[in-house]
């Protein structure tokens, strides 16, 4: 009885195996072959530095209103998510965006609220960017492939203004605050089509609907977990290393099944913790939700909750600034001055003058962050480590870390120059670092240190892995 049920459960076992294989193995070969791209051309996406190369520096004295009269305007009593002076072309705007509802724009002239801008109006704000020869509009986007996902909503819709430039690049202005919302590039246009589309399943039909995209990439992605599964499994069934098949082949198979035993064996683990990875990405359950920063830790840090900002600039900052953002830390109001550079510094938003804080000062406003929790410890991480590292986003260094004794553990890293918080993680966060960055894109510390070994690690991996979906493709035909 015990033996029919195990011949009866292998063969389904291969039944399973063989059909779900036949169905998705070329999803398997687009996956692997995608991800090679995707290591070094990432989907197209507005980054800091290119945000602010676009700005013209702020004419202060064209300000007339003040940012706590700006929050008064847009409505926000208590403290903000974001609050920051830039120039909308000629104009200076402040930009107010509070913990709940869609940020708002108002004029730094008038305190008029900017709700709209002409085609005119975008045309000149991207005549500012650095790569502008003639720019031109071409349409005018409510959704693309490139804008598609639900956080470029609040600005739709979008301007779509053609450079000029050699590089191709578009940008994508929002007809509703004149943000730049997005630039893009053809050479990110055309890479993306055989990296990040296909990998993500990311047409823009489906995507535009993120529960519907959501659901049908965990089931795909699980289905194919099966298949990664059960093909290890009959591998490791059909390998002889001591009784050996004829000719002393560990392997029944030959030509391409031989192929794709071999390889499977090789590599059947790491195919699997790809599959795995790739589908924790899209937070079944939503085990790791709630990551990011909180309003009761930035309140808090912030040393105010209705905080209130000087009633008029007295001076104007003695370094040209591209962008101003107005923080409060332990109760100190400051603003944070960003070039087209990127350099950042702090300084008194009444009168201009620079401003630095201790390390003592900066911990002692982070000490009182996390409710109903002591801080553990503090120090200053000068080099990437395992949990702070640069292959995804540009990280600033030193940066101060600070940990508490909250159930969840939670860690700030906070800039040791402008005193910000630059990120918040937690136990939830910290594990999915492992079981995502890890597994997925091989981010181990050892790899990272040494980048061209992890760049050949993940080819030849990948390569193993084409080889196993290609040679089932052929079995499957």
């Amino acid at each position: 009885m015990r033996s029919a049920l195990i011949r009866r459960g292998r063969r389904w076992l291969y039944i399973a195996h063989r059909w779900i294989g036949i169905a998705t193995c070329l999803l398997f070969a687009m996956w692997f072959m995608s991800g090679l791209v995707m290591m070094y051309v990432a989907f197209p996406r507005l980054t800091d530095a290119e945000r602010l190369a676009a700005l013209p520096f702020i004419s202060w004295n064209k300000v007339q209103i003040t940012p706590d009269r700006a929050m008064a305007v847009a409505g926000v009593e208590h403290y903000p998510r974001d609050l920051r002076l830039s120039m909308m072309n000629d104009v200076p705007v402040y930009r107010v965006t509070p913990w709940k509802g869609r940020a708002v724009t108002i004029s730094a002239v008038d305190g008029s609220i900017i709700d709209g801008i002409t085609p005119e109006q975008a045309l000149a704000i991207a005549a500012h960017h650095p790569d502008a020869v003639q720019p031109h509009l071409l349409e005018i986007v409510t959704r693309d492939q490139w804008s598609v996902t639900a956080r470029f909503d609040p600005l739709r819709p979008l301007y779509l203004i053609a450079l000029g430039d050699r590089g191709g690049t578009e940008l994508y202005v929002s007809s509703r605050s004149g943000e730049i919302a997005l630039d893009t590039t053809r050479q990110e246009r055309i890479w993306n089509w055989l990296g990040s589309i296909p990998h993500w399943i990311y047409p823009t039909v489906l995507r535009k609907d993120g529960p519907l995209w959501r659901q049908v990439v965990l089931w795909i992605s699980g289905i194919c977990l099966v298949v990664a599964v059960t093909g290890f499994w009959i591998g490791v069934l059909r390998l002889r290393l001591s009784r050996r098949y004829a000719h002393g082949a560990v392997s029944p198979y030959r030509g391409w099944m031989a192929w794709h035993h071999i390889a499977g064996l090789i590599g059947g683990i790491f195919v699997f913790t790809w599959m795995f990875s790739g589908w924790l990405s899209l937070n079944p359950g939503d085990a790791f939700s709630g990551r990011g920063m909180t309003r009761d830790i930035a309140v808090r840090y912030s040393g105010h909750d209705a905080p209130d900002i000087v009633a008029a600039f007295q001076s104007t900052p003695p370094t040209p600034a591209a962008e101003a953002r107005f923080v409060w830390i332990g109760g100190r109001q400051l603003m944070v001055l960003d070039d087209n550079s990127g350099r950042r510094s702090l300084v008194d938003p009444a009168t201009g003058a620079p401003i630095s804080l201790s390390h003592e000062e900066i911990i002692d406003a982070a000490r009182h962050a996390v409710p109903d929790a002591a801080m553990m410890f503090s120090r200053q991480i000068d080099e990437p480590d395992a949990y702070w590292y640069t292959l995804h986003h540009e990280r600033e260094f030193p940066v101060l870390r600070v940990g508490f004794d909250d159930p969840v553990h939670t860690w700030l890293h906070i800039s040791p120059i402008t005193a910000e918080v630059l990120d918040r993680s937690d136990d939830g966060r910290r594990t999915y670092r492992w079981l995502f960055n890890a597994l997925h894109s091989f981010d181990f510390p050892l790899l990272l240190r040494y980048v061209p070994s992890r760049d050949i690690v993940v080819w030849l991996l990948s390569l193993v892995g084409t080889i196993i979906s290609i040679s089932g493709v052929v079995i499957g035909w």
